[in-house]
C-alpha cells in the first residue's frame, strides 16, 4: 500500500480558500469536507487539509503561524513541463496569489512560486532528471 501525504494548513476563509484553489483547478474530497474543514485533492496519494484557523488550533498547543508574517511551510508540487509550471502560477495570481520570487532556469530544473491568500508558499517546478548534471 502506497504512504498517503496529507498537509495541514491553516486558513483564514475556508470558502474564499476553496474558490481559490478551485480557480487552480485543483478538486475536493467531499467526505472530508464540512464548515471547518476540506481536503484538496493534489494526487492519489497527496492531500491538503485545508482547516479554518480556529479548527486547526485545536490540534497543537503552540500558536498558528500567521502565513502572511512568517514562513512555516513551502510546499513544491512538481508538473509535467514547463508550461504546466507557468499556466498553474499564472492560474493561483489571476485567482488572487502574490509573487513570491522571479522565476528560476537551471536548465534542467524550472520553477515558479507564488503566495496563496492565506500566505501559504507554494513552489511548482518542472524538472528533467535526465538532464541533471552529473559531477
Amino acid at each position: 500500500m502506497a504512504t498517503k501525504i496529507f498537509i495541514n494548513l491553516p486558513v483564514k476563509d475556508l470558502k474564499k480558500t476553496v474558490e481559490f484553489f478551485t480557480a487552480l483547478g485543483f478538486t475536493f474530497n467531499a467526505q472530508f469536507t464540512d464548515e471547518n474543514a476540506t481536503c484538496m485533492i493534489v494526487d492519489e496519494n497527496i492531500f491538503v487539509m485545508l482547516l479554518v484557523e480556529k479548527y486547526f488550533q485545536t490540534f497543537t498547543s503552540k500558536p498558528v503561524a500567521d502565513a502572511t508574517k512568517s514562513t512555516e511551510v513551502i510546499t513544491f508540487l512538481s508538473a509535467d513541463s514547463r508550461q504546466k509550471v507557468d499556466e498553474l502560477v499564472d492560474k493561483a495570481l489571476a485567482a488572487g496569489a502574490t509573487k513570491n520570487n522571479e522565476p528560476q532556469d537551471m536548465g534542467w530544473m524550472y520553477q515558479r512560486s507564488f503566495a496563496d491568500i492565506n500566505g501559504h508558499m507554494w513552489e511548482i517546478g518542472f524538472m528533467d532528471e535526465s538532464a541533471i548534471p552529473q559531477e
